[in-house]
């Protein structure tokens, strides 16, 4: 593999090959995206080219720190990584360290990470991957060169999807691009999480009971779902909009060649004649608004409730 052959996001792809190739590439970096997007994939071949290697295996010069099941990266784990930044290649005069997960550093660490990020010893190149650069103090943000990288678009999830799964239908293509929201990630994920394919139908089933039942029963059927997988909350709002847009765009155009969900075209075509414009459009906000709050790691369950109540309420 190489930096030509991951697929999308062209233009941050010319940025760094030429940063490179012309030896401005900043010893400090922070690669920026959403879970699965493509950020260590893209890290690893910076790092390959850096050292002038093309082959796909480890390294002794690129090392990968990928601190698992922690909710926060503190200052003990930083000083684990400096002591790292700080030993000398072993196998030429450059050494590549990549830092997964680079949100969850806490504030204290990262200021104690600031220094080492501003001078790091000679031929050291840091590499950060994070979801979010909000959560990144301005000291450090502002010591790294930025790569933000975007969702894929339709046409370059379907070639990832074709590339990768050959024996698929088209239905089933378009279903897992829409599911996936631009992540090629979620794409693999979805193929061989059965869970996640449970998340579409379960959706589905909460949007199409919204006027059937009380607001008692509706919160005590759907709530304990929406907990069950939590940990898949985008993934969750994701398929929400998918099909309420869908809704939307039947009720207007009344032609199903629109449609994302196309495999659940008898069920859009429910939601689309159970539900106003108004009324959809308003249960879109809701999710975007739910979407916003998560976000910012509010409480799971009350803002599932929220949510719940006010799809019923509109």
């Amino acid at each position: 593999m190489n930096l030509d052959t991951i697929i999308g996001h062209e233009n941050i792809k010319h940025q760094l090959k030429n940063a490179i190739e012309k030896g401005r590439f900043s010893h400090a970096s922070i690669i920026v995206g959403e879970d699965g997007i493509g950020k260590s994939l893209i890290a690893k071949e910076i790092a390959k080219m850096l050292i002038n290697r093309h082959e796909d295996r480890d390294y002794a010069d690129i090392v990968e720190f990928n601190i698992k099941d922690k909710k926060s990266i503190g200052i003990d784990d930083i000083r684990l990584i400096i002591e790292e930044i700080s030993k000398k290649p072993i196998e030429g005069n450059k050494k590549i360290v990549i830092m997964y997960k680079a949100h969850l550093i806490t504030e204290v660490a990262q200021n104690a990470f600031l220094k080492t990020i501003e001078e790091p010893p000679e031929g050291v190149f840091i590499i950060l991957l994070c979801e979010s650069i909000k959560k990144m103090l301005d000291t450090i943000v502002s010591r790294c060169e930025i790569y933000k990288l975007s969702k894929l678009n339709f046409q370059q999830m379907k070639k990832f999807v074709e590339d990768k799964y050959n024996n698929l239908t088209k239905d089933e293509i378009n279903s897992i691009i829409v599911f996936s929201d631009g992540i090629p990630g979620r794409i693999e994920k979805f193929i061989e999480d059965q869970s996640l394919q449970e998340i579409r139908e379960f959706t589905l089933n909460i949007i199409k009971d919204v006027d059937n039942i009380d607001s008692y029963n509706y919160i005590y059927k759907h709530e304990p779902w929406l907990l069950k997988y939590k940990n898949n909350w985008e993934e969750i709002l994701t398929c929400f909009l998918s099909y309420l847009r869908d809704g939307l765009i039947y009720k207007e155009t009344g032609k199903e060649d629109f449609l994302l969900n196309i495999d659940k075209k008898d069920e859009i075509k429910y939601i689309s004649e159970k539900f106003s414009f108004i009324k959809l459009n308003k249960m879109i906000s809701i999710v975007n608004n739910t979407q916003d709050k998560l976000s910012s790691n509010v409480n799971f369950s009350l803002v599932f409730d929220e949510m719940l109540i006010k799809m019923r309420e509109v």
